[in-house]
This record gives C-alpha cells, sequence and structure tokens, in this order.
C-alpha cells in the first residue's frame, strides 16, 4: 500500500509539471517542430472560405449558401474534410471573398445582387437572424473574430468567432449585415522555402498560389477580424456592377454596426460588398492562436482548477492513510493473536474475515460485469491516450476534427484492451475456466458501441430530417458501420483470444460451497454507494463545466494540461472511494463487494447527469426548440454512462486489488 502511494504521488506530480508546462503558454503546445507556416508574398492571392451557420441558442448548423449569400464566380466547392470535421457538423467551402497580399482596398468591393427575396427567404433570414445564427470565415485555417464593446463595462471588447447574419431593430424589423469589412493581421518572416511551402499547404488549390520557389521575404496570416455593416447602396452605384468592381457608397464608408438600412423585405434584392485592410502585426505564427484560446474567465479557470487539485489531493491522501493504518491495525492483531482462542477474539475485532470463504463468490450477473469493466477499461484509455496526444500537442486548433479523430481511431483500436479486460476478468471470476469467453468478447464489442451507435443514429436521423450540416453524411455513415464492424469487433475478439490463452489470478483462499448469511443492515449499503460519488464529482465538476462551455457554446478549449491532473486525480480518488466501502461491506460480513465496487465510483455520472441538467436550466436557458433539446440529453445520457463505465472500472479493479492484497497477507486458520 505504501508502495501504491509513494508511485500515485511520483505519478501526479509529473502530470503537475506537465500541466504547468503545457498550459503556461497555450501556444507553444499547439506548433511542434515539423509543422510550417504558409508564407505569402506581396501580391499573392488569398481566399477565404465558408463552415457552417451556427447558433448558440439553436444546436442545428445549417449549410452557408443554405441562405442567399454570393458564391464564387465559378460555384462554391467543398472543401478536403476529416473524418473529425464531418462529425463534428463541418462544412468548409470556397468563397467568394477573395484579395491579394498587402493590396488594401480604397474602396467597397461588389459582390453580388441577389433575386428580390421570395416571400418564403425572406421569412427564412428572420428565422435565422431569431435564432442568433453567425457566419463563419476562415482565412489560414483561422476563424475571423468580432470585436464589441460590454455593454456592462464599454472600455473592454468581448471577443467572438464569426458575426451575426443579421438583427432585429427596436423597430420590430430585420436587417442583414450585407457589407463586412475584414482587417488581415500579418507578420513578416524571412527566408522561405518551397519546400515549406509545400508542407504547410493544405489542398492544391492554395498550391497553386504561391509564385516563387527562390528564398526570401514573406508574410504569415496572424490574424483575422471582422466589423459588419448593414448598408443600403445606392441603385446608381451598383447597377450594371460585376464581381470585384470598386464601388462608391457614402454608407460603406463609415461602416458603424450600429447603423443598420438593408432591411429583409420580400420582392426586394440583397446587395454584398466588402472591403479589407492588411496591417502588419507583432503576433508570432506561433502565437497567433492566443486571441481565440484566451477567451473569458481564463484567471476563473485557472485559480478554480488549481484549488481543486491543491483540496482533492489532500482529501485523498487523508483517505488512504486512514486506510492503510486500520488495515495494518486489523493485520497487526490478528497475527499476535494464535491458537485456538484467535477465532473467538478475531470475531470481536472484525468481521472481514469471517467471509474469507465467500468473499470470492461469482458475482450477480458476471457476464454484464465483465462486459462492462471491459467497455470502461477502452473509454478509459481513449481518454487518456487522446488526452496526453492533445496535451502535448498533437492535436492542434488549428487541425480542424483532429480531436474527434485521434478519439474515434483510439477508441477502435483499443477494442483489443475491452476484449482483454472483459475475458481475463470472466475466466478470474470462473478461476480459470475459460467457457464462454467467446459469448463475453462479442458482448463487449457491442455493448457500449451499440448503445452510443443507437442513441447516433436517431439523432443523425433529426438532423437529416431538419436538412442541418450536423448530419453525418450516408457515405460517411457507412464507413463509420464499416470501422465497427470490421476493426472494432475483430480486434476485440482478438483481446478475448488472447486473454483466454493467459493464465488467470488465483484467489488467495477458497470459496465455500455454501454461501453465507449476510446480516441484516441497518442502513442499506447502496445508499452509502451513492453518496460516494459526491467525492469523484469534486475532482470533475469544475472542469466539466469549461468542457461542456465548449461542447454546446462553440467555445475553444485548450488546457489539456489541467485535464490530464485532474484525470489522474479523478482515478485515484475513484480507486480509493471505492477501496473503503469496499472495506467497510467487508467489516460487516457483507461479502456481496463486485457490483457495489464498480458503482461506488461509477456514481459520479449520477451527479455528471445532474449536472447536466443544471447546465441547461441555467447556462443553456436561450436553447431554442425541441430538436436542440433532444440533441443535448441524448448526447448528455451517452456522457454520463461513458463516465460511469470508466470510472466503475477503476473502483473494480481497485477493490479487486484490494480484497486480494488483503486476503492474501493475513494468516487464516
Amino acid at each position: 500500500m505504501a508502495s501504491l502511494w509513494t508511485s500515485t504521488t511520483t505519478i501526479t506530480a509529473f502530470l503537475l509539471i506537465l500541466f504547468i508546462h503545457s498550459g503556461h503558454s497555450p501556444a507553444a503546445a499547439f506548433y511542434l517542430p515539423g509543422s510550417y507556416p504558409q508564407r505569402y508574398r506581396p501580391g499573392d492571392t488569398l481566399a477565404a472560405k465558408v463552415n457552417s451557420l451556427t447558433s448558440p441558442s439553436s444546436k442545428l448548423p445549417y449549410p452557408y449558401y443554405s441562405l442567399p449569400f454570393c458564391a464564387p464566380e465559378h460555384g462554391a466547392r467543398h472543401a478536403a474534410e476529416s473524418l473529425g470535421e464531418l462529425l463534428l457538423g463541418d462544412r468548409i467551402e470556397t468563397s467568394p471573398y477573395r484579395f491579394s497580399m498587402l493590396n488594401n482596398t480604397a474602396t467597397p468591393l461588389f459582390l453580388c445582387r441577389t433575386y428580390p427575396l421570395s416571400p418564403g427567404t425572406a421569412e427564412l433570414i428572420k428565422s435565422r437572424i431569431d435564432d442568433a445564427y453567425q457566419v463563419n470565415l476562415l482565412l489560414d485555417t483561422l476563424p475571423v473574430m468580432r470585436y464589441v464593446k460590454n455593454p456592462v463595462a464599454p472600455d473592454v471588447l468581448l471577443r467572438s468567432t464569426g458575426f451575426p447574419v443579421g438583427v432585429r431593430a427596436d423597430d420590430g424589423e430585420y436587417y442583414v449585415y450585407n457589407h463586412i469589412k475584414l482587417t488581415v493581421l500579418v507578420n513578416k518572416q524571412n527566408t522561405t522555402t518551397r519546400a515549406e511551402t509545400l508542407m504547410a499547404t493544405a489542398d492544391g488549390a492554395d498550391l497553386l498560389s504561391f509564385t516563387g520557389g527562390k528564398e526570401g521575404s514573406g508574410y504569415t496570416v496572424v490574424g483575422f477580424e471582422v466589423v459588419p455593416c448593414s448598408v443600403e447602396h445606392d441603385a446608381a452605384a451598383v447597377k450594371n456592377k460585376t464581381m470585384y468592381d470598386e464601388i462608391t457608397s457614402k454608407a460603406a464608408a463609415g461602416c458603424d454596426p450600429s447603423v443598420v438600412s438593408m432591411r429583409v423585405q420580400d420582392n426586394r434584392p440583397l446587395v454584398f460588398s466588402y472591403e479589407v485592410a492588411f496591417v502588419e502585426s507583432g503576433i508570432e505564427w506561433p502565437s497567433r492562436w492566443d486571441a481565440y484560446l484566451e477567451m473569458g474567465g481564463a484567471k476563473v479557470h485557472w485559480f478554480s482548477i488549481l484549488n481543486s487539485i491543491v483540496v482533492v489531493s489532500f482529501l485523498a491522501a487523508i483517505v488512504l492513510v486512514i486506510l492503510l493504518r486500520t488495515v495494518r491495525r486489523d493485520l497487526a492483531q490478528y497475527e499476535e493473536l494464535g491458537g485456538s482462542e484467535s477465532g473467538t477474539h478475531a470475531d470481536e475485532l472484525s468481521g472481514w474475515k469471517l467471509v474469507a470463504g465467500d468473499v470470492f463468490r461469482e458475482p450477480s450477473h458476471p457476464v454484464l460485469l465483465c462486459v462492462l469493466v471491459g467497455d470502461g477499461v477502452r473509454i478509459l484509455g481513449m481518454g487518456v491516450v487522446t488526452i496526453v496526444f492533445a496535451a502535448l500537442g498533437f492535436m492542434s486548433p488549428a487541425c480542424r476534427g483532429a480531436l474527434v479523430t485521434g478519439m474515434l481511431c483510439f477508441y477502435l483500436v483499443l477494442g483489443v484492451a475491452a476484449g482483454y479486460t472483459a475475458v481475463s476478468l470472466w475466466k478470474t471470476v470462473r478461476q480459470g475456466d475459460a467457457a464462454g469467453w467467446k459469448s463475453v468478447a462479442w458482448r463487449s464489442s457491442f455493448a457500449f458501441p451499440g448503445v452510443g451507435f443507437a442513441v447516433f443514429t436517431v439523432l443523425n436521423c433529426v438532423l437529416w430530417y431538419n436538412g442541418s450540416t450536423g448530419a453525418v453524411p450516408f457515405l460517411l455513415f457507412v464507413v463509420v458501420i464499416l470501422l465497427w464492424f470490421f476493426v472494432s469487433v475483430p480486434l476485440t475478439l482478438v483481446g478475448g483470444l488472447l486473454a483466454s490463452r493467459v493464465r488467470h489470478i488465483e484467489f488467495p483462499v477458497k470459496t465455500n460451497k455454501v454461501a453465507r448469511q449476510v446480516p441484516a443492515a441497518q442502513c442499506s449499503p447502496w445508499l452509502f454507494v451513492v453518496v460516494a460519488g459526491t467525492l469523484p464529482f469534486g475532482t470533475l465538476f469544475i472542469e466539466l463545466f469549461f468542457i461542456m462551455s465548449s461542447l454546446w457554446l462553440g467555445r475553444v478549449y485548450y488546457v489539456f494540461g489541467f485535464l490530464l491532473v485532474v484525470l489522474a486525480l479523478l482515478v485515484t480518488v475513484c480507486a480509493e472511494v471505492s477501496v473503503v466501502l469496499t472495506y467497510m461491506g467487508l467489516c460487516v460480513e457483507d461479502w456481496r463487494w463486485w457490483w457495489r465496487a464498480f458503482f461506488a465510483s461509477g456514481s459520479v455520472a449520477l451527479y455528471t447527469l445532474g449536472y447536466a441538467v443544471y447546465y441547461l436550466v441555467f447556462e443553456l436557458h436561450s436553447l431554442a426548440g425541441p430538436v436542440s433539446a433532444a440533441l443535448y440529453v441524448g448526447y448528455s445520457l451517452l456522457m454520463a454512462l461513458a463516465v460511469m463505465l470508466a470510472t466503475g472500472a477503476v473502483g473494480l479493479g481497485a477493490s479487486f486489488c484490494f480484497v486480494h492484497y488483503l486476503f492474501s497477507t493475513v494468516k487464516l486458520d
């Protein structure tokens, strides 16, 4: 036990150092040696792209061109996207917003004049404005950022990505933001090579925009800002204009977002325009994401997490010391007693020795327990590996969807761990009898993945029906099914096969043929199980707030160093809580510890689900429509189930090691 405490302390200290290193400079964790910036020469063409329309109140993203926005002259094309981007609902397409490096526009540039709006199209625009949908532009993978004054503190600027489709004025009329003023922040670089440009370019279309192969100075994009305006252009100024023609517009000259004039009306066209200015900035390319990552509540986040780490560390140490002293005292008292009187005195001292013949008795529903533990190990392993890679900087926010792609790949590969753990536990419970291991492995490959896929399918059908880009395309849907059946399932069976051929863990005591009667308890032990979940939840709930904000409010989550330390503390506390409750049950001669050990730490899922309800009521009170609510509830239930399986597996594993150690150390008569 002492060595376990020493190892836990060492690991926690190492993770704390890693957390401090990765949290000190957010951008430093995102760009590793081998990643290169895209450099542009003066006059090179830059092309902005558009992503799906998103809303903080509605969780249904829609295609950018579902509204009558201007399309490129040769039509919009979809950009190459990763698996994670598609699963997240991103649909990146080309846009007509093009400009030349360091070429500021003296006057606004004309984009297009739409056809007169039909009543249906006008109502659609008004609906998107009511739901606060945002336009999301991208330049060199950077989302466009908008600065607005804080209504409470006018001297403070609030930052957000994207800009609204439009606004509803006090007079009840709807106005669309049809003119945008773009500012591109650039940083001058020296010595660029063709090889670096090849490695930095995302697709072939961007590669063609580079015209030089010799070394020389270049510019990197380090910021992308927007000021949206609603202006009504003079009819004469836009008459017979083609895309990218300069127009004279007094209304667009000021570009004041507080003044709106382009009203949304039936049978009235919309005119779109833009202007761009390049500003040299001292921001270095590796630090260009800092403005996106340091959004709101950073100080609260840091101090809250540090406070939680300190409190939980001391609490975990106290629990472990108390447990260590109690168990050692019992063992010392048993060893001091000898002869024929030892049994009598042992009964008076404690009751856990009396259940030696039943403590390793097969639990009820053993197959289900083995399957749940196997899935829990897989989920926990996926979380640990993903967080470690993210903390080391391998999953940059510049690589959109990399985190989700990595999680999916790790989950598929760790099917080996799920099958191995489930079958190993099955053999151990059956005291070496491997009969039925195939059934256990099969069920492990379909249990949580099946539930998750069922929820995913139902919600995806809802998104399909509503025409949202959040719906996974049919081809990708088929790919996910094939990955499940031809990667995850075979690897799970391989893990089960390996476990069936490995020697099982032998019990230190023999199990009696007749089960010992469990004395009546004054209080239900399951009450302690439910209460025990509060301690692990105490390590999790602060970080859970930021994770939920990232998932549902579109905020960027980047402090994976914090998350890694919190995960280590969560695992430690789950193990200790489960061990304490197991020991308490054995002391009152209740040998039915298997399921209680699982749910003692797994009960944190109840509080996680309760917090999800709290977050929905108090943080997402503006959530619009039953579809968004269904998405939130469905994914929250899935998240709570995953938390229960992961923490439950930790609790059962810790309790098994403790019980095995306890009964292998004491000398039984």
